[in-house]
């Protein structure tokens, strides 16, 4: 992937278009963020008092962050030791077998056969009170014990962690007079034992992480509106909406006078939802109350789940993102300027003509050089601009995010859109190759050579597309979408064997610039990622894996490379290669030795478990590629007459190439409807994957003859492919938290076109919006990525063509003078600074080796930190 670093006129619009575009998306999440979300910065209020179903019943949305579905180890881990107590009547009751069944779910179904539902019941760490008057001296005792944090008014050992009251359908159902007076009493006797403001932090705060602190959360819960054409008519007559109504508009007020926490959330969950209710009308689901009580626990643990866990930053309700590294702003300031400083002051005047003179070519008498110190700052300067959106993108609270919700239209019309661009954008290819002679001896005109660099580009440029919809709809529950990205995926590692094979088989070049130059580009971005967004390099897994495979490919090929010409020699390379890695991914005992020598020496963290998952499920399509590689450069030697052998190979290939060719194609044309009915056959992911290191080279091979079938197919390629191709490795990572969020656990919102994410409200505003702005950065980054990576190469690169400025604002030369005056007087005040440093600089230019343990020794002390 080299971006073109030339940028015409028309490409210049379209960066400020991009770039304004870029602006006005930060302007507009900054407003927003100080404006309407000024008084719930941690969306609090948003999880208590609003959302919607997105999945009905199975994914409940508050507006603008993701709300966590806590398992039983998420339970235990937040409250280390705590109890969940629920006092009230049976809906409070149905929220305790709800948070009983997440805990233990076999157990709990087998405790509800055993025991009355008018009583106590205890299980596990989670209590229930039967109170449905809110009166009894179980529930006080209870609320005592959580206000003081000692369980002696209770029988029990342990505090409450969060206690939830709900009560009041009693009060409707058995009192016909005096019911809401009774109620008021009974909240007015209640109140100054659930008041937040004694507990926890207001709702425009998160709770607290003190270091030894236990938080004692306290909510009531607003009366269950039920479904009133369901209930029996004893229930009916006494239960009515304006009962209901009433006392829930009293509870309203003493929750704003009194700052008691209500989940008003609750009766959103059902409304206008007939099939929220169960048979009776007066209880919800299972599936709601699950809901309910996940409300509860995202308000009660967020935050202390994102101190305790970090990464993936999935619980973004109530909830801070943990404490940032003091050094991280400083790191990307640094690697702004930094190399600035390294380049020298040189080019000082040149620089500050540029970015503050207003100059442009106009061809004047008077012109300043601009060497690659102006190219370098440039690309640091944008690299790190990209960090610090990352970090506001996905470590703050300034975007709004959403879960994923798959539906197959949205899916199946998003590739659909991808397709027509594709069609829309075909243009000849310049990519050429020497005239070929076929069997007759006959020249044939130059045309793209098999695989070309505008086909493969376009190749990875339209896989890439589908992925990020793939990422974007959230389509990994399907099997048959899974099945496909996963052939996809290994395409791209054929496309890297493939490629790299050809150029050592050919070029002979071994270098270790080379060698370091490739590494550098595939690992710049994902290597810096980790230190801004407190992440691991594993994370950001496909530039690993390219990475490794490069280093295998690079080590096949250069073991004994003078005898790379003999087919046998080096298919036995492959062989001896292929036993190894294979000895590596199914008894990784070298890589579990290596990490945990990195964890002990430079402080890090890599799954093993994860790395050998994703090394197995690819283990052998690169050698795949390898192999067509060999093939593809010995059969294009005999074809252009390169080759003289006249081996069994070489003259078949010249004899019945016509007919290869066709073979191919028929065979090709079985091998993609017979693979998609093979794959059909697995039921599950976990089988498919065993299947998939050693079937996927079939489809690839069978789409790589079709696509050169024909010279007219190898002579158009998509150039909006191709250039998503060429920044596909940027797309991959930059994904995961400017385009997707929560570490790909979510979806980035702007937050300013609606709250729901459907097609009326707001989420394509957002998918246009944002996708522009994601694929300018990516595409910046491409280039900034390949100017450092050129930098870290080789310093001492020639000035670049000079360029004649001239001042938009001059009127004489006069004026001309005294900037450059100006600019002499800055070179003089900085001279000895740069003496300094000059010393420093040579030897950091001089030799490569030195460069990069520079680099590892900065890394190394970061890791420290």
């Amino acid at each position: 992937m080299r971006p073109s670093a030339r940028i015409p006129m028309t490409s210049q619009t379209i960066l400020r278009v991009h770039a304004l575009l870029l602006a006005c998306t930060l302007i507009g999440v900054v407003f927003r963020r100080y404006w309407f979300d000024a008084d719930d910065p941690y969306k609090c209020r948003a999880l208590m008092t609003r959302g919607y179903w997105m999945d009905p019943f199975k994914k409940w949305q508050p507006p603008g962050c993701l709300m966590h579905q806590y398992t039983a180890k998420d339970i235990r881990t937040c409250l280390n030791g705590q109890r969940i107590v629920y006092i009230g009547d049976s809906t409070a009751r149905q929220l305790f077998w709800a948070t009983a069944k997440k805990l233990n779910a076999t157990g709990a179904k087998a405790y509800m056969q055993e025991v009355d539902k008018h009583e106590d019941l205890v299980f596990e760490d989670v209590r229930f009170v039967w109170d449905p008057f809110l009166n009894s001296s179980n529930s006080r005792a209870e609320l005592l014990s959580s206000l003081d944090g000692i369980p002696e008014h209770t029988d029990h050992t342990k505090t409450a962690g969060l206690i939830a009251v709900g009560g009041g359908l009693w009060y409707a159902r058995h009192f016909q007079s005096d019911w809401l007076d009774r109620y008021r009493d009974a909240l007015d006797h209640v109140a100054p034992l659930l008041d937040a403001r004694r507990r926890s932090p207001p709702l425009n705060r998160p709770p607290s992480n003190e270091q030894g602190r236990e938080d004692h959360h306290v909510f009531m819960t607003p009366i269950q509106v039920p479904l009133y054409n369901a209930l029996s008519p004893p229930r009916a007559s006494t239960i009515t909406p304006t009962k209901i109504n009433s006392m829930n508009g009293y509870l309203f007020n003493l929750s704003t006078t009194r700052g008691i926490r209500v989940p008003w959330s609750y009766s959103l969950m059902t409304w206008e939802s007939e099939d929220a209710y169960e048979e009776s009308g007066l209880h919800v689901i299972e599936d709601v109350a699950v809901g309910k009580v996940d409300v509860l626990l995202n308000a009660r643990c967020n935050t202390k789940m994102t101190y305790t866990q970090g990464y993936p930053f999935n619980k973004t309700c109530c909830s801070t993102y943990g404490n940032p590294h003091p050094w991280r702003a400083h790191f990307c300031l640094a690697l702004a300027f930094i190399p600035s400083l390294i380049i020298g002051f040189r080019s000082y005047g040149t620089i500050i003509s540029k970015l503050f003179g207003g100059f442009r070519q106009l061809g004047g008498r008077h012109s300043l050089s601009r060497p690659p110190a102006i190219d370098r700052f440039k690309a640091s300067a944008v690299l790190s601009a990209v960090l610090t959106y990352c970090a506001l993108a996905d470590r703050t609270q300034l975007f709004d995010k959403t879960q994923k919700h798959f539906e197959y239209s949205e899916f199946c019309g998003l590739c659909a859109v991808v397709l027509l661009l594709g069609l829309l954008s075909l243009r000849p290819s310049v990519d050429k190759e020497p005239p070929a002679c076929d069997a007759s001896s006959r020249p044939q005109s130059a045309e793209p050579p098999f695989l070309s660099r505008d086909q493969s580009d376009e190749w990875k440029g339209w896989m890439q597309f589908i992925i990020l919809i793939y990422h974007y709809t959230g389509a990994s529950s399907v099997l048959g979408i899974y099945q496909v990205i996963r052939i996809l995926v290994a395409s791209y590692l054929f496309l890297s064997g493939f490629g790299h094979t050809v150029f050592f088989y050919r070029k002979q070049n071994y270098s270790m610039s080379r060698c370091v130059s490739v590494l550098v580009r595939y690992n710049l971005l994902s290597c810096v990622l980790p230190y801004i967004m407190d992440t691991d390099y594993l994370f950001y897994y496909f530039a690993p894996l390219v990475s490794f495979w490069y280093l295998v490919v690079y080590l096949t090929m250069r073991i004994r490379s003078s005898r790379n010409s003999s087919l046998p020699f080096l298919l036995s390379k492959i062989g001896v290669s292929v036993m190894i890695v294979t000895l590596l991914a199914r008894a990784p005992i070298l890589f579990e030795g290596t990490f945990l020598l990195l964890q002990h020496t430079c402080n890090i963290h890599w799954n093993v478990k994860e790395w050998q998952f994703r090394l197995q499920l690819d283990c052998y399509i690169v050698y795949g590629g390898m192999m067509a590689a060999i093939i593809y450069c010995e059969v294009s030697d005999i074809l252009r007459g390169q080759s003289f052998l006249q081996n069994t190979f070489s003259v078949t290939i010249r004899r019945h190439w016509n007919k290869i060719r066709s073979v191919s194609v028929a065979v090709a044309l079985i091998i993609l409807p017979g693979f998609w009915y093979f794959v059909q056959q697995f039921s599950d992911k976990v089988t498919y994957n065993r299947w998939v290191p050693f079937v996927s080279l079939f489809p690839i091979l069978a789409f790589v003859v079709l696509r050169n079938c024909n010279r007219h197919f190898r002579n158009y390629y998509s150039w909006v492919f191709a250039w998503l191709g060429r920044c596909s490795l940027e797309t991959f990572t930059l994904q995961f938290h400017i385009w997707l969020a929560a570490d790909t656990k979510g979806l980035l919102s702007l937050g300013i076109f609606g709250r729901k994410a459907t097609h009326i409200d707001g989420r394509y505003h957002d998918l246009v919006i944002l996708t522009g702005v994601f694929l300018w950065l990516s595409w910046m980054t491409a280039n900034a990525s390949t100017t450092i990576t050129n930098w870290i190469i080789d310093p001492r690169q020639p000035p670049l063509q000079e360029i004649k400025l001239t001042p938009l604002t001059v009127a004489n030369d006069v004026e001309v003078d005294a900037f450059a005056n100006g600019l002499n007087w800055g070179r003089t005040r900085l001279g000895a600074f740069s003496r300094h440093l000059k010393k420093w600089r040579e030897l950091w230019m001089g030799k490569l080796e030195i460069r990069l343990a520079s680099i590892a020794l900065i890394m190394w002390i970061l890791n420290r930190v």
